[in-house]
């Protein structure tokens, strides 16, 4: 590719990256789907992570205040003793959500050395997953009972949540989409379910795409770079925009949309694949 071709891909991988990474429809999904679908070259880990770094500038951004917040409680309670703040429950339940995603994604780093080309980002095995969720999170639309809000956080949340947050590094599932779901089933209603969502996904993006930065600026040519600059720019304006749709629109409204497009996302997935293959 030329170097404007390079910086046109680089700004729809950020654009792809930034409406699907906090919509419940899987933002890893779609970086491997959609390029296949537009004969576009596979972005790869690396470069998917390194997108991340504009949704956790998005998400930053649009929770300053509440993270301002959650700071405040931190030291109340380290120098005033004021553990029983929800501040600070919050706070130690995004520290112990974040550990299973952190240390299993060190895992897969550093023992899955074929994770990039494995079976799990295989688009039958993307499709096959997208349906399920589809399906998990209409029964937690169905079953939940949406009376809990941040104000009712416990740490036992933050460990439930984050052990289902770690199941979003399985291409297809979607980091917020696996969150919400489980926060749903366990009573939290609709909005605060994704605020805690966003919440406990800055320390995992933010963590991911360090470390994946590092590596592609590492193996990128200084040509590279500047493309890749351009996608982490679009990505962190579009995430800004989807994140304040998804709150405002889970305020009056259910997921039946994201649930009926997840399920035709895979259905028509494993009809391309087939006729494909």
């Amino acid at each position: 590719m030329t170097f404007l071709e390079r910086c046109w891909y680089y700004l729809n991988l950020g654009i792809i990256q930034g409406l699907t990474e906090f919509l419940p429809i899987s933002s890893t999904a779609h970086l491997k789907v959609l390029p296949i679908l537009f004969g576009w070259q596979d972005p790869g880990v690396s470069v998917i992570a390194s997108l991340q770094l504009g949704s956790i500038i998005a998400v930053i951004t649009y929770f300053r205040t509440d993270l301002f917040t959650i700071s405040r409680g931190i030291s109340k309670a380290l120098f005033h003793n004021r553990r029983n703040d929800t501040s600070f429950k919050l706070a130690l339940s995004i520290f112990v959500g974040t550990l299973p995603i952190v240390f299993l994604g060190m895992f897969i780093k550093i023992f899955w050395t074929g994770y990039e080309v494995s079976i799990v980002r295989s688009i039958p095995s993307i499709a096959l997953v997208s349906i399920l969720m589809s399906l998990l999170m209409l029964l937690a639309e169905l079953l939940g009972k949406r009376f809990r809000t941040l104000d009712d956080i416990k740490i036992s949340d933050g460990i439930f949540i984050g052990f289902a947050q770690s199941l979003a590094l399985i291409p297809g599932v979607s980091r917020s989409g696996v969150t919400i779901t489980t926060a749903l089933m366990t009573g939290w209603e609709r909005q605060s379910a994704a605020k805690l969502t966003f919440l406990l996904g800055i320390p995992a993006i933010t963590l991911s795409g360090i470390v994946e930065l590092k590596g592609a600026i590492g193996s990128f040519a200084f040509g590279e770079l500047i493309p890749l600059i351009i996608g982490i720019f679009s990505s962190a304006i579009i995430s800004f925009i989807s994140i304040d749709f998804l709150i405002k629109f889970l305020q009056k409204q259910s997921m039946m949309i994201f649930i009926t497009y997840r399920f035709f996302f895979g259905i028509l997935l494993l009809a391309w694949f087939d006729h494909h293959s």
